[in-house]
């Protein structure tokens, strides 16, 4: 049990990087909705030659499957594990470093979201949303993971997902009430939309890259949003032939993107989408 005014922590892997990094730099991964920690592993050996990095479970999700937090309580969580850090995440992981990011700025040397969005802003979509995601909860609670996982993994979102890197084993670990309250607690529909306060990462100039796939469409264009409202130290990559679960998908091109990004932290100005060579 967490003792009172003692901060939560999520359980984590460390990976120590494999070249001398001489600002000890420190990555820290934020998986997506019914994913753990293990799922950034095929994108280990290239994210180590950057840094150290720390794999984090969310609430809800792997050894945190117990952890019955709300958005806000889970990137305070997020930021008492990870501490000072380049911060990634992916679909769900991306919306809790953005939160972590106007609540926490101070922990942050840069961010990198993937397939993610700052939240559903017009009030009546977000109640709607919410309502999607209570309905889908209690179809977790009803079927059990396992059938869920069979439903879920057949969506369109995931038709471009390689088969052996879609984690399935893995992500039969998670439990039906853990992934049921974190819809409920940190769903899109449940989150407090954050657009208006991501004016805090343009008045620091947090170095910011957004990552899309060509293929995924809505998620494009939240792409091009993002940047435009983080400003210019921000950039919004494209890959192409990759949909939302472009890190995946494209492992390969989405590193080299990531890692060019890392290494000289984009100097150059940013532009709305940027095609990565096929």
């Amino acid at each position: 049990m967490t003792q009172p005014g003692r901060p939560i922590v999520l359980p984590s892997r460390i990976h120590p990087a494999t070249v001398p990094a001489s600002d000890g730099r420190r990555l820290v991964a934020v998986h997506g909705f019914t994913q753990t920690a293990r799922s950034w592993d095929p994108l280990l050996p290239a994210l180590r030659r950057h840094g150290t990095v720390v794999t984090v479970d969310a609430p809800g999700h792997g050894d945190a499957a117990g952890l019955d937090l709300d958005h806000r309580a889970a990137a305070d969580a997020l930021a008492a594990t990870g501490g000072r850090a380049i911060y990634l995440g992916y679909s769900m992981g991306g919306r809790l470093c953005l939160r972590l990011a106007v609540d926490h700025a101070d922990v942050l040397d840069g961010l990198v979201l993937i397939s993610t969005t700052a939240g559903i802003d017009d009030e009546a979509a977000r109640a709607e949303r919410r309502d999607d995601d209570d309905r889908l909860a209690a179809r977790i609670e009803a079927i059990g993971v396992d059938a869920f996982l069979d439903e879920w993994l057949a969506k369109p979102l995931f038709a471009r997902l390689p088969r052996e890197l879609a984690g399935t084993d893995d992500r039969r670990r998670n439990t039906a009430a853990g992934l049921a309250s974190s819809l409920r607690q940190c769903g899109t529909g449940a989150q407090e939309p954050l657009w208006d306060r991501l004016a805090v990462l343009r008045e620091r100039a947090l170095p910011v890259l957004v990552v899309t796939g060509s293929a995924d469409g809505r998620f494009v264009e939240i792409g091009d949003r993002l940047v435009d409202a983080i400003g210019p130290s921000a950039r919004h990559v494209t890959v192409a032939n990759a949909g939302h679960v472009v890190h995946l998908e494209r492992p390969d091109v989405w590193s080299e993107v990531v890692g060019s990004w890392l290494e000289g932290l984009d100097p150059q100005p940013p532009s709305a989408a940027i095609s990565a060579a096929e």
